[in-house]
């Protein structure tokens, strides 16, 4: 049985110290002069989409496809510049990579990201860590505004690759409440993991399939690709 193993990146895959938020507020600054447009907008698990409408709406600026996209081309300009500087929560997060490069090995398995970042900044971001190249595929904060319908576009993008995967044969892995909404808004297995900043009982609270408190156990994360518990009921919970 074919599994798609979706992961968001911000706090599941990596941390970048911050460096798509001081983007943001660079961008917005260099293009509308306008230095405080994203103060008081929530960020985590949402799509880079909707901040950048309620910033628009806070600043009193058209959310026009015009302003959009000059904004996206000088966001991602800045992105690239501050994810080069030196900082100290910038990191891989523990267990990613070993995860990965099992996971990438196994014929059954197919690797994508369910992610709010717009694609061309999840793939800046996650270039920088060598990480990338894992992917196959992906849903992104480019295919819609509402993230709970991220999972059917995921499974489309896996299926224009020939390869074709029923909800319930698909696990997503996230960081925040709004990723476990996700997949559950989707039929998926939500694997929730506490490296993002929210609390482990936070986060079991949501209704998680499964709690890590970070994924350096591998051998545990491994054994729920490997269908423990996926498809039937009495999921467990790893704090």
């Amino acid at each position: 049985m074919l599994r798609l193993v979706l992961f968001d990146i911000d706090g599941t895959l990596i941390l970048t110290g911050g460096a798509g938020s001081r983007a943001m507020r660079r961008a917005f600054s260099e293009i509308f002069r306008i230095d405080d447009a994203f103060e008081g907008i929530s960020m985590p698990g949402r799509t880079d989409a909707v901040i950048l409408a309620d910033a628009f709406v806070r600043a009193g600026l058209p959310a026009g496809v015009d302003n959009q996209r000059a904004f996206r081309h000088v966001y991602l300009r800045h992105l690239r510049d501050e994810l080069e500087r030196p900082h100290p929560d910038k990191r891989e997060m523990p267990g990613v990579r070993s995860i990965l490069n099992l996971l990438s090995d196994r014929e059954a398995i197919v690797l994508g990201l369910l992610t709010g970042n717009f694609a061309d900044a999840a793939r800046i971001k996650l270039e920088h860590f060598d990480l990338w190249r894992y992917f196959r595929c992906g849903a992104f904060g480019d295919d819609t505004h509402d993230r709970n319908t991220l999972v059917p576009v995921a499974i489309e993008a896996a299926r224009a690759l020939g390869v074709v995967h029923d909800a319930h044969e698909v696990i997503v892995v996230g960081d925040t409440p709004l990723d476990v909404a996700c997949a559950r808004a989707g039929g998926a297995v939500a694997v929730a993991v506490a490296t993002g900043g929210y609390d482990p009982h936070v986060l079991e609270a949501t209704g998680a399939d499964y709690v890590f408190e970070d994924l350096s156990d591998v051998d545990r994360f491994l054994a729920i690709v490997d269908g423990d518990g996926i498809g039937g009921s009495g999921f467990g919970i790893r704090k």
